[in-house]
Protein backbone atom coordinates (compact mmCIF):
# COMPACT_ATOMS: atom_id res chain seq x y z
CA UNK A 1 0.00 0.00 0.00
CA UNK A 2 1.03 3.63 -1.13
CA UNK A 3 1.73 5.94 1.90
CA UNK A 4 -0.61 8.49 0.23
CA UNK A 5 -2.87 8.54 -2.36
CA UNK A 6 -3.58 11.10 -4.76
CA UNK A 7 -6.87 12.00 -5.17
CA UNK A 8 -6.74 15.59 -6.76
CA UNK A 9 -8.36 14.17 -9.92
CA UNK A 10 -10.93 12.60 -8.29
CA UNK A 11 -14.91 12.41 -8.68
CA UNK A 12 -17.25 13.14 -5.71
CA UNK A 13 -20.27 10.92 -5.97
CA UNK A 14 -19.40 9.47 -9.47
CA UNK A 15 -21.02 6.04 -8.42
CA UNK A 16 -23.92 7.40 -5.88
CA UNK A 17 -27.54 6.43 -6.61
CA UNK A 18 -29.87 8.03 -4.48
CA UNK A 19 -32.26 5.33 -5.38
CA UNK A 20 -30.30 2.45 -5.44
CA UNK A 21 -31.61 -1.07 -3.84
CA UNK A 22 -29.83 -3.44 -2.48
CA UNK A 23 -30.60 -7.13 -2.45
CA UNK A 24 -28.82 -9.05 0.19
CA UNK A 25 -27.90 -12.74 -0.23
CA UNK A 26 -29.76 -15.45 1.99
CA UNK A 27 -28.54 -18.45 2.94
CA UNK A 28 -30.59 -21.73 3.73
CA UNK A 29 -29.30 -24.44 5.85
CA UNK A 30 -28.64 -27.65 4.02
CA UNK A 31 -31.89 -29.47 5.25
CA UNK A 32 -34.19 -26.25 3.98
CA UNK A 33 -32.48 -25.57 0.98
CA UNK A 34 -32.53 -29.70 -0.05
CA UNK A 35 -36.54 -29.54 0.59
CA UNK A 36 -37.35 -25.96 -1.27
CA UNK A 37 -35.22 -27.86 -3.76
CA UNK A 38 -36.99 -30.53 -4.48
CA UNK A 39 -40.71 -28.87 -4.33
CA UNK A 40 -38.77 -26.52 -7.08
CA UNK A 41 -37.63 -29.23 -9.31
CA UNK A 42 -41.27 -31.33 -8.64
CA UNK A 43 -43.04 -28.07 -9.43
CA UNK A 44 -40.63 -26.89 -12.47
CA UNK A 45 -39.81 -23.66 -10.76
CA UNK A 46 -36.06 -21.96 -9.60
CA UNK A 47 -35.57 -22.31 -6.28
CA UNK A 48 -35.55 -18.75 -5.74
CA UNK A 49 -39.32 -18.88 -7.18
CA UNK A 50 -39.99 -21.22 -4.70
CA UNK A 51 -38.46 -20.01 -1.52
CA UNK A 52 -40.06 -16.39 -2.49
CA UNK A 53 -43.68 -18.22 -3.11
CA UNK A 54 -43.29 -19.52 0.19
CA UNK A 55 -42.28 -16.66 1.91
CA UNK A 56 -45.39 -14.67 0.44
CA UNK A 57 -47.39 -17.55 1.40
CA UNK A 58 -46.05 -17.10 5.16
CA UNK A 59 -46.24 -13.25 4.56
CA UNK A 60 -50.16 -13.21 4.24
CA UNK A 61 -50.98 -15.75 7.13
CA UNK A 62 -49.17 -13.48 9.55
CA UNK A 63 -51.10 -10.26 8.04
CA UNK A 64 -54.48 -12.17 8.21
CA UNK A 65 -53.09 -12.92 12.77
CA UNK A 66 -52.64 -16.79 11.84
CA UNK A 67 -48.96 -16.38 12.38
CA UNK A 68 -47.85 -20.26 12.15
CA UNK A 69 -44.07 -19.45 12.57
CA UNK A 70 -44.17 -19.13 16.66
CA UNK A 71 -41.25 -21.40 18.12
CA UNK A 72 -41.79 -24.68 18.67
CA UNK A 73 -40.11 -25.78 22.25
CA UNK A 74 -37.19 -27.55 19.87
CA UNK A 75 -36.25 -24.41 18.76
CA UNK A 76 -36.36 -22.53 21.83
Amino acid sequence: MMREYDFSKGERGKFYRKDATFILPVYLEADVSDFMSQLAEAEGVSLQEMVNKWLRASIQLAQRGQNTMEPTKEDR
